[in-house]
């Protein structure tokens, strides 16, 4: 091709944002036509509206599909500037005065015709020189793509570690607040302990709060390191044939390297801390309390005045309930009137139960009644694996 076709024929296949051979060309609103990886981080910003690199026009969509035709002109235009410069002294084989025309994928050398059939080279993989870098180019866009959406990732996980400082930082406030309501509800022996209780929550939020921070910092970092290598892969992508063949496999290393550095978040956490002394507190009233008997019943109702509990074998009186499975009834061996007093039940091997204290109990043979206005109770049911808790009063 002549020398002032070939030249007017490559300007009107040049990007205007990096002035060489389009790669992997894209056409936007306003007809202008830029390389996908230019006009990305021209965007790259968010720019809102979008416009035309070149004339400055709007335009609405946020992405483009690969111009083909314009891509094929493009490798075409690279081709015929190759094959003009195929006589300049370095691609000219030295040994054989022939052009270097073909590349050996192993030893990521060019070679002309002569030096591929020699032994070293005979058994490799030669491909002309164009056609390779084309391929190559072609990998390098593919890895591009991988990268930006990696960069796209890490900048939406960004985001999101820098609302978990204040979401912590809102939830620090909002539990502090239900400490101080706690302490208020609490006799006044306690309140001395809330001060130290809010102390220790804000120190362990301040050195919570570092993790976001220190994610936020790292992913900055790693977004940055994935801009820049996608700018230097832009930059190595127009290179002349030869020289990014015996580039790419250096690069394709450093890429590999960058792509095991996936972006991962943190969850900070709070410790759940009781409030303080309560435990404590009651642990000043415990009892030991042993089962002084246990008596096993068939039936368990209600009085027909609602105002007792009834245990009992004897079917009188008991008609408002049918005949369950049996139950039993215990009571501790020392009993009290007054003070206060503390005590744990194990209730795991129940699934319907009954706590709780009263005034008086009576017995006969076959029958304990319990005065309900004269008892505080706790009942547990167990309804089709659905717990609820009640009480009589």
């Amino acid at each position: 091709m002549d020398s002032d076709i070939l030249q007017v024929f490559q300007s009107e296949l040049t990007c205007s944002i990096c002035m060489n051979c389009f790669l992997d060309p894209v056409t936007i609103d306003c007809g202008h036509s830029f390389c996908c990886p230019c006009l990305s981080l021209c965007w790259e910003e968010g720019q809102t509206p979008r416009s035309c690199p070149e004339c400055r026009g709007l335009s609405e969509r946020p992405d483009f599909k690969t111009n083909i035709a314009l891509k094929r002109l493009a490798s075409l235009a690279r081709q015929a500037r190759a094959d003009h410069d195929h006589s300049s002294e370095e691609q000219i084989c030295v040994t054989h005065q022939e052009a270097k025309g073909l590349f050996c994928e192993a030893d990521q050398t060019l070679l002309c015709g002569p030096c591929s059939e020699r032994p070293e080279h005979a058994a490799h993989s030669h491909s002309p020189i164009h056609r390779a870098a084309e391929e190559s180019r072609e990998k390098l866009l593919n890895r591009m793509d991988y990268l930006w959406g990696m960069r796209e990732k890490v900048q939406l996980i960004l985001n999101q570690e820098a609302k978990k400082t204040w979401s912590l930082k809102k939830f620090v406030a909002l539990r502090k607040e239900m400490i101080k309501l706690e302490y208020e509800r609490r006799h006044p022996v306690l309140q001395g302990e809330e001060q130290p209780h809010l102390e220790a929550l804000e120190r362990e939020a301040n050195e919570t709060c570092h993790q976001p921070k220190e994610s936020v910092l790292r992913m900055t970092q790693q977004r940055a390191s994935l801009r820049e290598t996608y700018g230097e892969l832009t930059e190595l992508c127009p290179k002349p044939d030869g020289e990014l063949l015996q580039a790419l496999g250096n690069v394709l290393e450093m890429t590999d390297l960058v792509e095991l550095q996936k972006p991962q978040s943190v969850n900070p956490e709070l410790t759940c801390w009781p409030v303080t002394g309560i435990l404590d507190t009651l642990n000043n009233f415990r009892v030991d309390n042993v089962l002084h008997q246990k008596m096993t019943f068939h039936n368990v109702s209600l009085s027909e005045d609602n105002t007792s509990l009834m245990f009992g074998d004897d079917d009188h009186g008991m008609s408002r309930q049918p005949r369950g499975r049996d139950s039993f009834m215990a009571w501790g061996a020392r009993a009290f009137t007054s003070r206060r007093h503390y005590w744990e039940a194990d209730v795991m091997r129940s699934s319907s139960w009954m706590l709780g204290v009263c005034k008086n109990i009576l017995t006969s043979d076959t029958t304990i009644s319990i005065d309900s206005e004269e008892a505080f109770l706790l009942f547990s049911m167990n309804v089709n694996n659905h717990y609820s808790l009640f009480t009589n009063a």
